[in-house]
């Protein structure tokens, strides 16, 4: 779960540096000042104690302010980079910050963490799935290649290898681009919004097994491009898993899509977002549609989860 922004209200950078100023202008005018004034009233010692009294405290109050409001802040996003810079368990991300100016340059340095360990989770997922995935092909081709070296072999077992080499190979060849693709998921497109009324003439068209429903439409902040990608994904899932009807309802903070397929079993469904994860491996499925779902709604500042519910429902929250 994403940390929050704590909201509190704090003065701009650039009254906490002018009034800085103002306070180390003023003070030695208020000083003088107030030094021809009491000056004949309470003797010399006694003024230059009340003045230097005066210039401690507020040099102390001063401190106080620019170490919460400057100093602090600028330590804590330091510390956070540099935990992200190494890489190995990387802090919480900082939660407030001193200034307008701060909370802008932190939400940066948070945005920015978010998606470099996003990335680095999934060079390190595919690292340690693609081994095991492109294992069975290249078993395959190493046992067929063996096979074929023998002249003796009759002409119908070799047609057999043959075809079990173009299929692994196309199996290779199909985990490559799925690969590719999750990659390209991650980069980020221009902003833009969109409604679902106007994306469904074309969803329908392009998925006629199954009946889409719209009960909610409202303006999504993400692109036209992003939303179509991630519906097409979802909608081909459902259907290869028997759903006849998805629904759609989107609000101004997230967007849910239910079907009425054969479900997701419990075993399932903490997995189900995991690259290379499928049921249907028999079939040619990857595993990679829900993981490239994922990754390009992250790069967008979007989460979809799988909603706790009887039926298929995924929920995007913007």
């Amino acid at each position: 779960m994403r940390s929050r922004l704590i909201q509190k209200w704090r003065p701009p950078l650039v009254l906490v540096l002018g009034g800085t100023l103002s306070a180390v202008l003023l003070l030695p005018i208020i000083a003088i000042g107030y030094f021809r004034v009491a000056g004949n009233i309470l003797g010399w010692g006694e003024t230059a104690g009340v003045i230097g009294g005066v210039a401690i405290v507020s040099t102390l109050l001063l401190s106080f302010l620019l170490w919460r409001l400057v100093l602090r802040p600028v330590a804590a996003l330091t510390r956070y980079a540099q935990s992200i810079a190494k890489g190995d368990n990387p802090l919480p991300p900082p939660t407030h910050f001193g200034t307008p100016e701060f909370m802008k340059l932190g939400t940066s340095v948070r945005e920015m963490g978010r998606v470099l360990q996003g990335r680095e989770a999934a060079v390190r997922t595919y690292a340690d799935h693609v081994t095991h995935e492109l294992r069975s092909p290249l078993t395959v081709l190493r046992g067929a290649a063996e096979l074929l070296s023998d002249d003796t072999l009759p002409a119908a077992d070799r047609r057999k290898l043959l075809d079990r080499i173009e299929t692994a190979t196309a199996r290779m060849g199909t985990l490559i681009d799925a690969q590719r693709d999750l990659a390209r998921a991650q980069d980020p497109l221009p902003d833009g919004t969109c409604r679902l009324s106007t994306l469904l003439p074309e969803l329908q068209k392009d998925h006629p097994k199954a009946r889409i429903t719209i009960s909610e439409d409202s303006e999504i902040p993400l692109p036209e491009q992003i939303v179509r990608l991630v519906l097409d994904h979802l909608i081909d899932n459902a259907t290869s898993h028997g759903a006849t009807t998805i629904a759609l309802a989107a609000r101004m903070d997230a967007l849910t899509v239910a079907d009425n397929g054969s479900g997701i079993s419990a075993g399932n469904r903490a997995r189900i977002f995991d690259p290379f994860f499928t049921t249907r491996r028999d079939s040619g499925g990857t595993g990679m549609g829900l993981a490239i779902v994922k990754r390009m709604l992250e790069a967008h500042g979007a989460e979809i989860a799988l909603a706790d519910s009887a039926e298929t429902l995924f929920e995007i929250r913007f």
